[in-house]
């Protein structure tokens, strides 16, 4: 595969153990070099655990995080090679697209002779 789309449920409440358990996968069968677009679906079902900041007794967790931090975290730990969206409800799907259709191309160019035909900017490519 020219790219794998690691499709994560980020409203499951384990979903980073899942991510680990995928990766172990990918280094077990000798793919963990390949390019990963990280995709966080399930958007709209994500809910972080309330917390009150008041309560001494009781930290902070990843449980906690909005979905604002979980972007910023996962965007830092991916160089940026991650998206986020609501399949179901349709939401960010353009960005994906363009995202998708952006890491193939950049894959593409490296490998083969740059061609402005066969590789043309995401905009001019769905113009047609």
């Amino acid at each position: 595969a020219d790219l794998l789309l690691h499709v994560v449920d980020i409203s499951h409440p384990q979903f980073e153990d899942h991510i680990a358990s995928v990766n172990q996968i990918l280094d077990e069968i000798e793919s963990a070099d390949k390019p990963v677009l990280m995709v966080f679906n399930k958007i709209d079902a994500y809910t972080p655990e309330a917390y009150d900041e008041e309560d001494l007794m009781v930290e902070r967790t990843a449980a906690h995080y909005s979905l604002d931090e979980w972007k910023k975290t996962w965007m830092s730990r991916t160089n940026g090679d991650s998206i986020f969206i609501s399949a179901i409800n349709k939401g960010n799907m353009e960005a994906f697209r363009k995202k998708v259709y952006e890491r193939v191309r950049e894959i593409h160019i490296t490998r083969f002779p740059y061609n402005s035909f066969l590789y043309p900017e995401y905009e001019e490519y769905t113009e047609e």
